[in-house]
């Protein structure tokens, strides 16, 4: 699942790693021609009708600093360090006008804000003597006045309130849903020694899965925090297994014996097992279930009875869109070359090309950007159903060490060491 915590991008000014290798070269030359001819054709369109550019807003924060967008608020966030103290300005779109600024008290390097019920949750990982744990702050949308902090990173419940996780590793972990407004408990768990793992959608979490090390595993409601269903499910020799979660289902994984079974996640009732099957993640696929193993391959499989629909060692990840899968080649590095499957087969429909991509939001754009070897940086518009990709933009200003940020860009700009925002043609 994806907790609705908005991860933030830092803008950095360090250099870029090393791209990976090309693709074969049969697939390389013609991507290539395409984007030539792409770009001649915008070049043309743009030299006929050349439609007025909105000036980019230069950002006021220091390299090293996060930014996102919520609404009509660009939110920068300028790190603590040894002469600073660290803080949070809101400023005003489109035209960046200051709003407000508050102090990030707590010694903390944060990385992520949650807008919820008109506050900011900003969170982060302490740090002091007695080691890191994460912290939450809850500021003041209107006005970024303090409200109060707590231990814990948050995720927002289906009902409004606020998820707060703390612990772990070496430490004690603990459950808190809080309200937003004011930090009230609405219910706890404290001293947890099992590992946590919560479901949950754009609507937020509703479900909270605990792994005890040497007891059973325990689903609960989060909104309320009443079990819903307690099992052990260890294997016969009473060893550790692994869980995952996606969608209904509960994978326990044997990694000793390389078995997986799935189990229906309100009632923990078994669905499926299988024998040899070395899992080291699941994948929501829409109407597959994906699992990455240890061998290096994607397998599909059906969430009802565990068998395999299809298999490969091509793709690293994959993810659902528009009613089909979005895939990128295994490997490393910024350009990873993205292609669209069908979920049922796994036959390639498209090539979308390489790209830094850099929004994955459900239901949302995913954009991607590739440096034009002259300067400046190509932008595209990866549309998963009709497997093709828009030019959008070209920005002959940016640097690169962009982030897309509901519908703007964010990238390193000229001079160096400046950092402006793009709003992208819709």
């Amino acid at each position: 699942m994806t907790d609705s915590v908005i991860d933030l991008g830092e803008l950095r000014h360090d250099p870029d790693p090393d791209p990976q290798a090309r693709p074969p070269r049969a697939h390389g030359r013609p991507l290539r021609c395409a984007l030539v001819v792409v770009l001649a054709l915008v070049t043309l369109a743009a030299s006929a009708v050349a439609p007025p550019r909105r000036a980019p807003v230069t950002l006021p924060a220091r390299p090293g600093s996060d930014v996102m967008i919520d609404g009509d608020l660009l939110l920068v966030v300028e790190q603590t360090n040894p002469t600073r103290q660290g803080r949070l300005a809101a400023y005003r779109l489109p035209g960046g006008e200051p709003v407000w600024q508050a102090p990030l008290s707590a010694e903390a390097r944060y990385w992520g804000i949650t807008p919820l019920a008109g506050m900011l949750m900003a969170t982060g990982y302490e740090i002091g003597p007695e080691g890191r744990d994460t912290l939450t702050i809850a500021l003041d949308r209107a006005t970024g006045a303090y409200r109060w902090q707590q231990p814990g990173t948050a995720s927002p419940l289906t009902d409004g309130n606020l998820l707060l996780r703390s612990g772990g590793e070496t430490l004690p972990s603990s459950l808190r849903a809080v309200d937003p407004c004011c930090g009230t408990v609405r219910w706890q768990l404290s001293g947890i020694s099992a590992d946590m793992f919560v479901r949950g959608d754009e609507r937020g979490v509703d479900r909270v899965v605990l792994n005890q090390l040497n007891g059973p595993v325990e689903v609960r409601d989060a909104v309320t925090g009443a079990v819903l269903a307690r099992a052990d499910l260890r294997p016969p020799d009473g060893g550790p297994i692994g869980l995952d979660l996606t969608k209904d289902l509960l994978l326990a994984i044997d990694r000793g014996s390389g078995t997986v079974t799935a189990y229906g996640l309100d009632q923990l009732e078994p669905r499926w097992t299988r024998a040899r099957l070395h899992v080291d993640f699941a994948l929501d696929c829409g109407p597959v279930l994906c699992v990455r193993t240890g061998n290096n391959e994607l397998q599909a499989l059906d969430p009802a009875t565990g068998e395999v629909r299809w298999r490969s060692s091509q793709w690293g990840w994959a993810w659902p869109a528009d009613g089909r899968l979005m895939a990128n080649l295994s490997g490393v590095g910024p350009l990873e070359q993205y292609l669209v499957l069908d979920a049922l087969t796994g036959r390639q429909l498209a090539d979308l090309g390489r790209w830094e991509l850099y929004q994955l939001g459900a239901g949302g754009r995913l954009v991607g950007i590739r440096r034009i070897p002259d300067g400046g940086v190509l932008v595209g518009e990866l549309d998963i159903a009709a497997g093709k990709v828009r030019i959008v933009d070209v920005l002959p200003d940016a640097a690169g060490e962009c982030q897309a940020i509901t519908g703007y860009l964010v990238c390193s700009g000229t001079p160096a060491g400046s950092y402006q925002l793009w709003k992208l043609n819709d």
